[in-house]
């Protein structure tokens, strides 16, 4: 789709690795923002991810879990052998990755961070993350995914 283009749908292009884009329409700064976005896609929310910049020992680490969920910090540390995990500040996130907040793609980030993603996502033939700007998700094997970020994937959601 003309105009759609962003670091994450060109890495995807790129590499030909099969994906799908999906718009759609929710304010930001809506409460319980990531079921909305799934019912405005139409998905269970179980498939969708949100993808948060975080901080384990110092080192900036993507956290790639389902919107239904929060991320468990301990988890999270133990997966990627650290001690201790806090979310990121948002404008170090922004710098870091080259996207704004809501729109944060765990692909095509400016600098490749280590990545985790939450087990669950290996539940589904397809899950749904940020392509890289609101409004704006991509569908794509949970495979991939993990492939394409070099991520490991751990029980790090909780709830």
């Amino acid at each position: 789709m003309a105009g759609q283009g962003t670091p994450a749908t060109a890495l995807l292009t790129r590499r030909k690795i099969a994906h799908s884009t999906h718009p759609y329409d929710v304010s930001p700064d809506a409460p319980n923002y990531g079921a909305l976005v799934a019912a405005a896609l139409g998905v269970p929310p179980a498939r969708v991810f949100k993808s948060l910049v975080t901080e384990v020992d110092g080192g900036l680490t993507v956290a790639v879990v389902p919107v239904t969920g929060e991320l468990d910090l301990k988890a999270l540390a133990a997966a990627v052998g650290g001690k201790r995990a806090a979310m990121a500040d948002r404008t170090v996130a922004e710098r870091a990755t080259g996207y704004v907040r809501g729109g944060i793609s765990p692909l095509g980030q400016r600098k490749r961070l280590p990545t985790v993603v939450d087990a669950s996502a290996l539940e589904h033939p397809t899950v749904y993350v940020s392509a890289g700007r609101r409004g704006l998700q991509l569908q794509l094997a949970p495979t991939d995914l993990v492939t394409l970020t070099g991520a490991v994937t751990a029980p790090i959601a909780a709830g």
